[in-house]
């Protein structure tokens, strides 16, 4: 005690060192006086948890469980799980550049095989095929057929079928076509698809078709009754027999070399029927445009295409005051020229291309965009 009350007599703890000073404070501090501690002429106890240094000043000695302690433990806990987290993004985020880096290699250098002659690999068969069927399932969601299927209905799918599908999927004691055997992915038989998908799927498909794949979308060719009827009579297929399955559509069932089954002239072609003409949907003349193959020849800025060198491009078609040199740019005069085009200009290296008189419509309002 006296060599801290010497100590604070002499001069201020300022002018000390103050690391000797508190040091020589705490020396003394622990030397307690009857169940009293105190510092100089301060007799008074020191609080719990504390050490007193000389003039009532007190410092704190944190006690285990105290607030101080269980604070400074959520901090560190919660530092510690940061930097947890830090370091699981970092991995994460490098595996994603080494796998992007890797895929960009692979498609840069040419290795991957396209060719039709060759399967994918697996992982990459069953990444598209689980693609596909999401998809649909997502997109086909609450469609149900407008009415149940009856015999003249199933009759009538068989015709399409016939007509549209059979080159590709065959049948009943039917084989594809030399097309749908070639074709990669293979588009199998259609005996089995009530297995995997519902009638509003069947339909959904139908009409839209996949991208990647051979499946055509059937919207501008079949109307809404015979994409309904096509479904009601794959779904009846796998109770047919070979025998039954010719017999629904009158015809001999054996598929050429060209990938024709039977005759075309004996029943009334699938075909979307004339409607009354309502005014031309440029959204849908959009569609229109790739499903009548116009993107083939011509290229139209800002689509997904393969950039033909054939025809003119379609960019700034409603700048121009002329169709193909011999009509003037109007709706009216567009129409014309995509429904008769041979006529309009005979010997014209555009070939006719069986647009519907609506679809013409759609087309000619969504080309009048184009500036």
């Amino acid at each position: 005690m006296a060599a801290a009350a010497a100590v604070l007599g002499q001069q201020e703890p300022a002018a000390l060192d103050r690391r000797a000073f508190l040091s020589s404070c705490r020396t003394a501090a622990r030397k307690p006086e009857s169940g009293a501690q105190a510092y100089g002429d301060s007799l008074a106890p020191v609080q719990e948890g504390g050490e007193r240094l000389g003039h009532g000043e007190i410092i704190p000695r944190p006690q285990s469980g105290s607030a101080d302690i269980r604070a400074a433990g959520r901090v560190g806990q919660f530092l510690m799980a940061s930097t947890k987290l830090r370091t699981v993004a970092l991995t994460l985020l490098a595996v994603a550049c080494a796998a992007a880096g890797l895929a960009a290699a692979l498609v840069s250098s040419g290795v991957y095989n396209v060719a039709a002659n060759r399967q994918h690999l697996k992982p990459v068969y069953q990444l598209l095929d689980i693609a596909m069927r999401q998809s649909v399932r997502y997109h086909a969601r609450g469609l149900e057929p407008p009415r149940a299927a009856d015999e003249a209905m199933m009759a009538r799918g068989a015709q399409c079928y016939r007509q549209h599908c059979v080159q590709c999927h065959g049948g009943p004691g039917v084989a594809q076509g030399a097309a749908g055997q070639g074709m990669q992915p293979l588009p199998g038989p259609l005996i089995d698809a009530t297995q995997r998908w519902n009638a509003g799927q069947l339909y959904w498909l139908t009409r839209n078709g996949l991208k990647m794949t051979g499946m055509p979308s059937w919207e501008f060719r079949l109307s809404e009754d015979d994409l309904w009827a096509v479904v009601a009579f794959v779904q009846k297929m796998p109770q047919l027999s070979p025998p039954q399955f010719a017999e629904m559509a009158g015809q001999d069932w054996v598929v050429g070399s060209a990938g024709h089954a039977g005759r075309d002239d004996v029943f009334q072609p699938c075909r979307p029927p004339v409607q009354a003409l309502r005014p031309g949907d440029a959204m849908r003349g959009q569609r229109a445009l790739y499903q009548y193959a116009c993107v083939g020849c011509h290229t139209v800025a800002g689509q997904a295409q393969a950039s033909p060198q054939v025809g003119p491009p379609l960019d700034g078609m409603a700048r121009r005051t002329r169709i193909a040199g011999v009509l003037d740019n109007t709706p009216d005069n567009m129409v014309r020229w995509l429904v008769q085009t041979d006529a309009v200009k005979p010997g014209t290296a555009m070939p006719a291309m069986g647009v519907a008189e609506q679809d013409a419509h759609d087309i000619a309002a969504y080309l009048a965009r184009l500036y």
